[in-house]
């Protein structure tokens, strides 16, 4: 599958017969990301995504659609041409999309990060009102969530030390589960459905504007989910307080509908920062287990904030998913 992709990747970037294609000075592909959602490959300038084996194709083509729209460029990443048909036998059962190069967060550089643009990118998302050839299908950002809660359970059957995490998702609204569709209201604004900071890159690289790519999660939802993750971060004492209000004050600055423009945001946010800590702490109990290890500071953190959610009473629950 890796060397496939690096071949398709190359072979859009020197197309067969083009001058200079077959003595060019490009490096090795360059394995991006290896997981059960997507393997990522980068040669040169291009990188070749395949995606899940599982992906709805139709809903695939809509967020590539929505990716390459003209009222979203300058906040996501658009999509290139693919080089011809991409049936190989590694990548016949996976649909394959192609993506220009851009340089993303560096990991190593903290205080560096692109808080403020996030914001930013996410609000001007939030506003759009695109127009697409083929319907959008939700956000799937609470359906990830639900995966991500299998698949601690799978890897941890009956443990108990799945149970606070297990007991905060049980707390959450049917529609935070993926269950059922979010409030009236809230459903109506276009999302990214997976926000971190590996969802961002500088376009051309390396110095480039910051756009948002994978639209995997894309959809029609409650902007709130976008704000989720570093929210939860935020209230588990991940993320530093001044960082938080750097992200929250640049939405708020440039009119994203998420929460009011003045005064406290958590009755709004609320609901997704409790169901991305629930899957941030499922992702980590679920990967502990495949490595053998206990949770590090960070993680555990995350599955502490769990337990106290799980005391939260029934009615403020309840009350917080209007």
């Amino acid at each position: 599958m890796i060397r496939e992709l690096g071949l398709l990747a190359h072979r859009l970037h020197h197309p067969p017969g083009a001058p200079g294609g077959s003595s060019c000075a490009c490096e090795p592909p360059r394995l991006l990301a290896d997981r059960a959602d997507g393997t990522v490959v980068r040669s040169g300038p291009v990188v070749a995504k395949a995606h899940a084996a599982d992906s709805d194709r139709e809903a695939l083509a809509a967020r590539l659609a929505l990716a390459a729209a003209p009222q979203l460029t300058g906040i996501l990443l658009a999509p290139l041409t693919a080089p011809g048909p991409v049936d190989t036998a590694e990548t016949a059962s996976r649909p394959v999309t192609f993506w220009p190069y851009g340089a993303p967060v560096d990991p190593k550089a903290p205080h560096a990060a692109p808080w403020s643009g996030a914001a930013t990118l996410l609000a001007r998302l939030h506003r759009t009102v695109p127009s697409l050839p083929t319907p959008l299908p939700p956000m799937r950002g609470p359906v990830k969530a639900a995966r991500t809660v299998a698949r601690m359970n799978a890897a941890l059957p009956g443990s108990g030390a799945t149970l606070p995490v297990r007991a905060a998702w049980c707390a959450l609204p049917g529609w935070a589960r993926g269950e059922a569709a979010p409030p009236a209201g809230r459903a109506r604004f276009l999302c990214h459905g997976d926000l971190h900071l590996g969802q961002l890159v500088r376009h051309p690289a390396p110095d480039g504007p910051w756009l948002l790519i994978d639209v995997d999660d894309a959809g029609w939802g409650d902007p709130a989910w976008d704000l989720a993750r570093p929210a939860a971060w935020y209230a588990a004492g991940v993320l530093a307080p001044e960082d938080w209000l750097l992200f929250l004050e640049a939405y708020r600055s440039a009119g994203g509908p998420a929460v009011p423009a003045e005064g406290d945001p958590w009755p709004q946010l609320d609901v997704p920062a409790r169901a991305l800590t629930v899957q941030t702490a499922a992702v980590a109990l679920a990967k502990c287990a495949a490595d053998g290890r206990e949770p590090d500071e960070m993680e555990q953190l995350m599955i502490d904030s769990c337990a106290r959610i799980a005391t939260f009473p029934p009615e403020l629950a309840a009350g917080s998913a209007s």
